[in-house]
């Protein structure tokens, strides 16, 4: 049997520490480092935790000559994303990356171009690619013909610690980039049409964030299809609870949508932003009297994993890429056409003018 492959995890805040969890649960992998910017602490409390005996480093490079990983686990802010796997990929190393894949446009396929020079898999953590309600959320909206109406949001309202961690994503990258490459390429799985349109709106409702800064936006996307797509997202003390999950589709045929309930549910809660009661598919088929023709179908979901199961399941998936040679290809271009999308509303917003790709 092959020995474990090594894992050095760079960053170990929520999703993190989660991750370094999943290599822990996967006999494939080993976890031989943690990199932190400054909380040796909180490193050195995680590896007890997990009964870890292993380095802690706050210099990325260091640890990466010092450890010689087989796999970098680059869980940081999206300024180090690029630098950081294209490092590592030159040293041979596989990548799982949280999303999104880099900071720009520019560094993003700088990223993937890199990935295939050198051969390396690389995953972007689109952890809604491993919920199975997700994905049959995608596989629903697919049957309904096109074009496609795609409606979804993600506002959080944030207090105390959860609000100091949004301002510092703020900070590096607008929340409609940040939050918005999950759900735009959640989009582009249910139409696998090109982006031809862009418009993006947003604001700035609150004072502890810097000038330049936005804490809320939205953003419309148009397909080569005609689909069309609409997300939002915002974040602070201020969001309301009660615009905080919307994910519906509606096409010729009828619609799907996710059914939630979200009484009692607090939304800066990250555990539960993947989470699915269930989904309900509505026909639009008539009768011979113009009345529904069936009955709404209710789709429960039996396999609900967690927070921490799905960050495992993405380690899975980051195992079998590298064990069984899976093609990735499709899998990069989706990040970077995600982040291509995002940004565009970004553009769209700050220059007042429609994008067109």
């Amino acid at each position: 049997m092959a020995s474990p492959m090594k894992v050095l995890v760079a960053g170990i805040g929520g999703m993190g520490a989660s991750h370094a969890l999943g290599y822990t649960k996967i006999p494939g992998f080993t976890v031989a480092g943690f990199v932190v910017a400054k909380n040796v602490d909180r490193a050195k409390k995680l590896a007890a935790d997990l009964k870890l005996s292993i380095p802690i480093y706050t210099d990325y490079y260091k640890a990466m000559a010092e450890v010689k990983p087989d796999v970098v686990s680059i869980n940081t802010l999206a300024d180090t994303h690029a630098p950081y796997s294209i490092h590592a990929m030159r040293q041979g190393c596989h990548i799982f990356m949280e999303k999104p894949i880099a900071k720009t446009v520019a560094e993003a396929e700088e990223v993937a171009r890199v990935a295939k020079e050198t051969g390396r898999k690389l995953v972007i953590g689109y952890i809604l690619r491993v919920h199975p309600a997700w994905t049959k959320f995608i596989e629903l909206a697919r049957t309904l013909g096109k074009p496609l109406i795609m409606r979804m949001n993600l506002n959080q309202q944030s207090f105390g610690h959860e609000w100091e961690v949004h301002k510092s994503f703020i900070a590096n990258m607008p929340p409609l980039v940040d939050c918005g490459v999950h759900y735009v390429d959640v989009m582009c799985q249910m139409t696998r049409s090109k982006p031809k349109i862009v418009q993006g709106m947003a604001a700035r409702v609150s004072d502890e964030i810097g000038p330049n800064e936005e804490n809320y936006g939205a953003l419309q996307v148009v397909f080569e299809d005609k689909s069309v797509g609409w997300y939002e997202v915002g974040w602070g003390p201020m969001m309301s609870k009660s615009a905080f999950f919307v994910k519906d589709v509606i096409g010729p045929k009828g619609c799907v949508s996710i059914d939630k309930d979200i009484s009692g549910v607090d939304p800066s809660d990250v555990s539960k932003h993947t989470t699915v009661d269930s989904i309900i598919v509505h026909s639009s088929a008539m009768d011979g009297k113009g009345m529904p023709a069936q009955k709404d179908q209710v789709v429960r979901i039996t396999d609900e994993p967690d927070h921490n199961e799905l960050c495992k399941r993405e380690q899975e998936y980051l195992y079998h890429a590298i064990t069984e040679n899976i093609d990735l290809t499709d899998h990069l271009a989706d990040a970077v056409n995600s982040l291509k999308i995002c940004f565009a509303a970004v553009d769209s917003y700050r220059s007042g003018r429609a994008i067109h790709l």
